[in-house]
């Protein structure tokens, strides 16, 4: 992935509005869904069997169409990865938008208001902008935390900069289980939502997350929104514990899963030693 040229300025931030306007897209008809009783199906699940996992709305197929439906009229040759709509990355363009209609569609379904509605850009692989439509935030209420390669982070289209409480001495991590680990100075919380949590780490609320297998659409727009906060990304390979550098070709990008940490850089090292 080393020597790829960059994207001017221009294209980016034109990428990073796009993206912004496609997660106040999701938030509308999910907030609009809030309340009502919702048809709700189960990926995988056997017959018969009494607690299936893996829920899927009415309202997250109906977003990601409407999703796709809008970057069909404003980038057709733009490649496109969703959760819910399983097919192949059609064209040969360098860009490849990435979907989450609703991560944490669990907390979703039952009404707990942890989820988000998760846009993100690729440009060869490589995470350059995202878009993250959260249901709270570091304001108390819901918004979209956005950024691109070069640019702020920014929270409903003001630049966002983390304030670090000096007074603290223990603070927050996101962890597949919620274990705490007395061997690291933070306590452990568990949203739900991976694409929460990076936006979380990218606004100072938690010093670092780690995730188990997460998907590309799980962490594409978030990884975006942790560099722009000067965070770091590692993924676990063969050999440990290495520095992201993208999810590889289109294709690649769709099956892409492995083990991640990010986070500001001293908690992502201690974490990565710690499973190690």
């Amino acid at each position: 992935m080393s020597g790829v040229e960059p994207l001017p300025a221009t294209e980016l931030a034109a990428l990073e509005r796009m993206a912004v306007e496609l997660a106040g897209l999701a938030a509308a008809e999910i907030t609009t869904a809030l309340g009502r009783t919702l048809a709700v199906r189960y990926k995988g699940a056997r017959p018969g069997e009494v607690a299936p996992k893996d829920p899927v709305s009415e309202v997250d197929h109906k977003v990601e169409v409407l999703v796709r439906a809008r970057l069909g009229e404003r980038f057709p040759e733009h490649g496109i990865v969703g959760e819910e709509i399983d097919e192949p990355v059609h064209g040969s363009h360098d860009i490849v938008w990435v979907i989450d209609p609703i991560d944490g569609t669990a907390n979703f379904v039952n009404g707990l208001p942890l989820f988000a509605a998760a846009i993100g850009v690729l440009h060869r692989g490589r995470p350059v902008a995202g878009a993250l439509w959260c249901s709270t935030s570091h304001a108390l209420r819901a918004g979209i935390y956005h950024a691109r390669a070069g640019g702020p982070l920014a929270f409903e289209n003001e630049p966002l900069a983390q304030r670090r409480n000096v007074a603290l001495r223990r603070h927050l991590a996101g962890e597949p289980e919620a274990t705490a680990d007395t061997d690291l100075p933070w306590d452990v919380r568990k949203t739900g939502s991976a694409a929460i949590e990076c936006a979380f780490v990218a606004a100072g609320l938690l010093r670092v997350a780690r995730f188990e297998r997460p998907n590309v659409w799980d962490v594409g727009g978030g990884i975006a929104l942790v560099q722009a906060a000067d965070g770091e990304v590692r993924v676990r390979e063969a050999g440990g514990w290495v520095p992201f550098t993208g999810f590889g070709d289109r294709e690649e990008a769709r099956r892409w899963r492995r083990p991640m940490i990010l986070g500001e850089r001293d908690a992502v090292e201690r974490l990565c030693r710690a499973h190690s």
